[in-house]
C-alpha cells in the first residue's frame, strides 16, 4: 500500500489489494485481491470493490456504489474480464458497474466523468471523458457514449447503441438507435430534435462551426437521398471538414441504425431553428 492510506477500522481491505498514496477507505467498504485504486481516490461508507476492478487517480465514490459484480448476460463463462474506471470520476450513491463480456475485455468509464445516483453500466459498456450522466440511468451491454456527453435522469439505453461526443439526450428518454455526435435526442422512442446548441456554445464552439454542423445534418438527413449517398455527398461537399469526417464515420459505423429526426423534412427544421 502507498504512503498514508486511510482505511476504516470496519472495512475490509485484502492485501492483495493495491492502494495508491492517499487512498481513503470508509466504514464498511470492502476492496477485494487483485482490485487497484490509484492515488487520492476516496472511498466513502459501504462500497464495495471487486478483484478486476482498477480505479485512476483521485476519483471519488460515494455510499453504496458496486463495482466489479459478474455480469448480467447469460453468455458469460467465467472468464477473465474487467473494470476500468480512469483517473478524476465520481461515482454518488448506489451507482453499479459490471465487468465485461470476453476474455480481457473491459467495461469503461472515462477520466473526468461524473455518473449521479443509482446508475447502472452493464458489461462492455464504453462511457467517454467528461460526460454527465443523470440520475438512475441504465445503459445495456456493449453501449458507447462518446466524450462530453450529457444523460437525463432515468434514460434508458437499448444495448449495442453509441451516443457522438457532446450529444445531449434527454430525460427519460429511450434511446433504440444511436444517437449523432453534436445532436439533442428525447423522446420514447428518442427522436434527435436539433443540434444541441447550449451544449455545443458551453464548449466552446463558433457559430461559424455550429453551423457548419447544421449544413452537415442537412445532408445527412436528406429525405430524398439513401444514407449511404448521403455520406458519399458528405465527404465530397465537405473535404478535409472535421465534422463531416467525424459525422460521416460515425454513420458509416452504426449496426442499430441512426435517430430519426422529429420531422420529416430535417432541413426545413433546421432553417427555422
Amino acid at each position: 500500500m502507498g504512503p498514508s492510506v486511510a482505511i476504516h477500522p470496519t472495512a475490509l481491505v485484502s492485501p492483495s489489494a493495491e492502494l495508491g498514496a492517499g487512498v481513503e477507505v470508509g466504514p464498511y467498504s470492502i476492496v477485494e485481491g487483485g482490485a487497484r485504486i490509484g492515488d487520492g481516490t476516496r472511498l466513502e461508507a459501504f462500497v464495495k470493490i471487486g478483484g478486476a476492478v482498477e480505479i485512476g487517480r483521485d476519483c471519488h465514490i460515494f455510499e453504496n456504489t458496486v463495482l466489479g459484480c459478474p455480469p448480467q448476460d447469460h453468455d458469460f463463462g467465467g472468464e477473465s474480464s474487467f473494470v476500468r474506471i480512469a483517473d478524476g470520476v465520481v461515482l454518488r450513491e448506489n451507482v453499479t458497474i459490471h465487468r465485461a463480456t470476453g476474455e480481457g475485455a473491459e467495461t469503461y468509464v472515462g477520466e473526468g466523468t461524473l455518473l449521479m445516483e443509482g446508475c447502472h453500466l452493464g458489461h462492455n459498456v464504453r462511457i467517454g471523458a467528461h460526460c454527465t450522466v443523470t440520475n438512475k440511468v441504465g445503459i445495456s451491454g456493449h453501449s458507447q457514449l462518446g466524450d462530453n456527453v450529457v444523460v437525463g435522469g432515468l434514460a434508458g439505453f437499448h444495448q449495442f447503441v453509441r451516443v457522438g461526443s457532446y450529444a445531449m439526450v434527454g430525460g427519460m428518454a429511450k434511446i433504440i438507435k444511436d444517437v449523432p455526435p453534436y445532436s439533442m435526442a428525447d423522446g420514447v422512442p428518442a427522436r434527435v430534435r436539433g443540434l444541441n446548441t447550449i451544449g455545443l456554445r458551453r464548449n466552446g464552439f463558433s457559430q461559424e462551426e455550429r453551423t457548419r454542423i447544421k449544413n452537415i445534418y442537412k445532408l445527412l438527413y436528406d429525405r430524398h437521398m439513401r444514407r449511404s449517398e448521403a455520406i458519399a455527398l458528405l465527404e465530397k461537399d465537405f473535404p478535409g471538414d472535421r465534422f463531416a469526417l467525424e459525422i460521416a464515420a460515425f454513420a458509416r459505423a452504426t449496426k442499430r441504425g441512426l435517430t430519426k429526426w422529429i420531422e420529416s423534412d430535417p432541413a426545413r427544421r433546421m432553417e427555422t431553428e
